[in-house]
């Protein structure tokens, strides 16, 4: 199976009634932050000339994973290993959906050796982890939008890696071309809220792929750049509930008036490596 484009039937935005909208079990994979520090520089968000308080990361972190445990969901915890200072980003470390496994392929080599701890975890979980040829970067690039994959591509992920991937899965993929290297990564600039609705900042994303977007997503949120600065967009939704940046209060309110419940959390101290909530949650899809 090599790349798909899938057609989306049109859809009319009725703001005005937000839907009814009902929360679904998750089951994450989380990192603790033990070794969180900003030791160099992949990503315009990074300056190690700026202390980070590991202690404060530490904190922030566990307000997140109690959060996800309030709102009902299975928290399971990858072991963190010195030396890997950016593994509390889970997200990045591969694609778990429909019982198949895709482990990342980091384009740096100050992240290689993460792939190694998460090809073991999902063998432990039952998995055979594949490897692709060339680079992707996991839940950071690939993102599951009902039975598609949304897929990334431009700073990360090798645009040659989505057959690799689509292949593997078997699910029909969307490529979405980034051109904004504050927005490395498609979590960064596109959130999944439940199987029909994202939110996504147009300026991100090449001219053909904002078109995209628009056909395919006629009553998605268009983010403002003061939230999409804050990394906003890098979310977790179980399809109602809607865990983001505390900074992000625009689009929360967006949220809001579309019927989801934004539940914001302060991350500040991990957003100094380049990641927020999503960064810090691989979903396990089932």
């Amino acid at each position: 199976m090599t790349t798909t484009e899938v057609t989306a039937a049109p859809r009319t935005a009725d703001h005005a009634c937000p839907t009814t909208r009902s929360a679904r079990p998750r089951r994450y994979l989380m990192a603790v932050p033990k070794f969180f520090a900003v030791e160099y520089v992949i990503n315009p968000w990074m300056d190690a000339s700026v202390p980070v308080d590991a202690e404060r990361a530490v904190a922030q972190w566990e307000v997140l994973r109690q959060t996800y445990t309030r709102l009902g969901h299975s928290v399971e915890l990858l072991e963190p290993v010195a030396g890997l200072p950016d593994m509390v980003y889970v997200a990045n470390g591969g694609v778990i959906v429909n019982g198949k496994a895709v482990v990342a392929r980091f384009a740096h080599p100050e992240r290689a050796a993460e792939s190694i701890a998460h090809a073991n975890w999902m063998s432990r979980n039952g998995f055979s982890p594949v490897e692709t040829r060339y680079v992707n970067e996991g839940q950071g690039d690939f993102l599951v939008v009902g039975s598609t994959i949304l897929a990334g591509h431009g700073f990360r992920t090798d645009r040659r890696a989505h057959d690799e991937v689509a292949r593997h899965l078997e699910m029909p993929l969307v490529p979405l071309e980034l051109i904004d290297p504050r927005f490395y990564h498609l979590d960064t600039a596109l959130a999944v809220l439940d199987d029909a609705t994202i939110a996504y900042y147009p300026p991100a994303f090449a001219e053909h792929s904002r078109a995209e977007l628009a056909a395919r997503f006629p009553d998605a949120i268009q983010v403002a750049a003061a939230d999409a600065y804050v990394l906003g967009l890098n979310v977790v939704s179980d399809g109602l509930n809607v865990v983001l940046p505390a900074a992000a209060t625009g689009f929360a309110e967006q949220l809001r008036q579309r019927g989801f419940r934004p539940v914001g959390v302060d991350l500040s101290e991990l957003l100094k490596g380049g990641g927020s909530v999503k960064c810090c949650t691989l979903e396990v899809y089932p």
